[in-house]
């Protein structure tokens, strides 16, 4: 049985669409990436998953399974039951999520408590400082005791990530988890990713614009361009044998290590608005033809698990 199924997603802010059609499943253990360019619809995606839409957002048809229940239909109060313990989200920036009021140890306690109902505030410490030995973590009572200002950035995403494990969650949602930190701490933060789905058999959803990211830690990789899913395979289908031009594109773009300058992408991002005709890379597009932009395209199977939304996609 799949944990998390997304049916048909599509999704408006103030009527206009930002998610559009959108469908993908997650199995246990497994760790799926979404790549795209900024303002594709990747973090509204993350954010429906959670159910933590703003005002002017509403979820305009589909569904969300996670196991056999679906999310859209939860009221708020089922959704806190199993937000922060069945399904955990990581935010972008780790130290602006935390509360800079309180150490890191409290907030444990705090996620603890909310959860697991009565337990001892020495209890709910023993438990925080076992994850993060258990992570890796080197003076794990300093970290419990110091403040999230007082603490680098990779350290914020490491410790952020220590608290979505702490309940055993089933599925972590994970918002560009390695934006802002330089390769290294990059590289801490992939391994200890890799360290959760190992020891917990987590399953992820990461968004991301780093393929670097995507080619380290995900078994598949979904593609979006202007909130719809342009290509979906496994991570050597898209990284070896991508055939959407806009997955061609965004690859290419990729800096080689003999310095050679990449190849941008012409032209600007699609912007959202309520009319949708034809393709919406076709104006971007270096193989479109005249119908592009005026025919929606249609789902083309590749292989079992590979396909990608364009008629030409089978040509080279």
């Amino acid at each position: 049985m799949k944990l998390l199924n997304v049916d048909s997603l599509s999704v408006s802010y103030s009527h206009i669409p930002t998610v559009k059609d959108i469908s993908f499943s997650i199995s246990p253990g497994e760790i799926v990436g979404l790549v795209g360019e900024s303002g594709c619809g990747k973090s509204t995606l993350l954010r429906t998953l959670m159910m933590l839409m703003e005002e002017n957002c509403q979820i305009d048809k589909g569904a969300v399974f996670f196991e056999e229940t679906d999310l859209t239909k939860l009221s708020e109060k089922e959704l806190r039951l199993l937000r922060g313990k069945d399904i955990v989200m990581i935010f972008q920036n780790a130290a602006l999520s935390s509360n800079p009021l309180h150490k890191i140890g409290h907030q444990f306690y705090e996620t603890i408590t909310s959860h697991s109902g009565k337990m001892s505030k020495k209890e709910c410490y023993a438990k925080a400082e076992d994850i993060l030995k258990k992570l890796k973590f080197k003076e794990p009572k300093r970290i419990l005791n110091s403040y999230p200002f007082e603490l680098s950035g990779g350290m914020n995403q490491r410790v952020a990530l220590a608290l979505a494990i702490l309940m055993n969650p089933k599925l972590i949602l994970a918002d560009e988890p390695t934006s802002a930190l330089d390769v290294t701490v990059q590289a801490q933060v992939i391994k200890q990713m890799r360290q959760l789905r190992e020891s917990y058999h987590t399953a992820m959803l990461v968004v991301t614009h780093n393929m670097g990211v995507v080619a380290q830690l995900c078994d598949k990789v979904g593609v979006l361009y202007a909130g719809r899913i342009v290509e979906w395979g496994s991570v050597e289908d898209i990284l070896e044998h991508p055939k959407h031009p806009y997955t061609q594109a965004l690859i290419s773009a990729i800096p080689e290590m003999n310095g050679e300058d990449p190849t941008g992408i012409p032209g600007s991002p699609k912007e959202f608005t309520k009319e949708e005709i034809g393709c919406d890379f076709a104006p971007r597009c270096t193989k479109a033809k005249e119908n592009c932009a005026c025919v929606v395209p249609e789902k083309v199977v590749l292989s079992d698990e590979h396909w990608a939304l364009c008629p030409y996609c089978r040509e080279e």
